[in-house]
């Protein structure tokens, strides 16, 4: 659904995020983010000079390489559009994360590590989201393939680590209730809608 009609506005400013998983054939996962910031006017750049309309004032990107349980091996960082000549030399320091799992305390582990001075802002935001894109990458294809496997389709025993993270995930929603049933906490009562 669009949002609705706003008042009559210019745009202005656009900033485009992606992000990309990937299985890579020695059995590790790539999580890849890439970052622009561009301007629909051209302006100055004390250290570029002109920055024409469309050409990235911010271009940030990172890989992160994992493994099936999380843990980052390796970490390349490239700043290759920046507003300062400085900004490109803090990228060696996202190696700090190796060794780092992607869970419970994710947020707080990249601040120690690359936070503030001793990282990129931009690089640093664009951490924070890898550990979802990981797990959609990694348990979709992973449970896919095991279903492949078993001729009988099972529903898991152990606690889906996305309960009460989100609305739909809540222990209390009809998706609990039918992908998790014992762990559903809510009334008797299915609504088929919303699952």
């Amino acid at each position: 659904m669009p949002l609705p009609e706003s008042t009559p506005r210019k745009h202005v400013h656009t900033r485009a995020i992606t992000y990309c998983g990937f299985e890579r054939e020695d059995g590790m996962w790539d999580i890849e983010a890439h970052m622009t910031d561009t301007k629909t006017y051209a302006f100055r750049n004390n250290w570029r000079g002109e920055v024409k309309i469309g050409e990235p004032l911010h271009e940030m990107l990172l890989r992160v390489t994992i493994d099936d349980s999380f843990t980052i091996h390796d970490v390349i960082a490239a700043t290759d559009n920046s507003p300062f000549a400085m900004c490109p030399a803090i990228t060696p320091n996202y190696k700090t994360l190796v060794g780092i799992q992607m869970g419970a305390g994710w947020r707080k582990a990249i601040r120690q590590k690359v936070g503030g001075v001793h990282g990129c802002t931009h690089l640093t935001e664009l951490l924070f989201p890898m550990a979802t894109v990981a797990m959609q990458t990694i348990w979709p294809l992973l449970r896919h393939r095991k279903n492949k496997v078993d001729s009988a389709v099972e529903k898991s025993d152990r606690r889906p680590l996305v309960l009460d993270t989100c609305h739909a995930w809540s222990s209390d929603s009809p998706v609990v209730k039918v992908n998790a049933p014992q762990y559903y906490t809510g009334p008797d009562t299915t609504d088929k809608t919303a699952v």
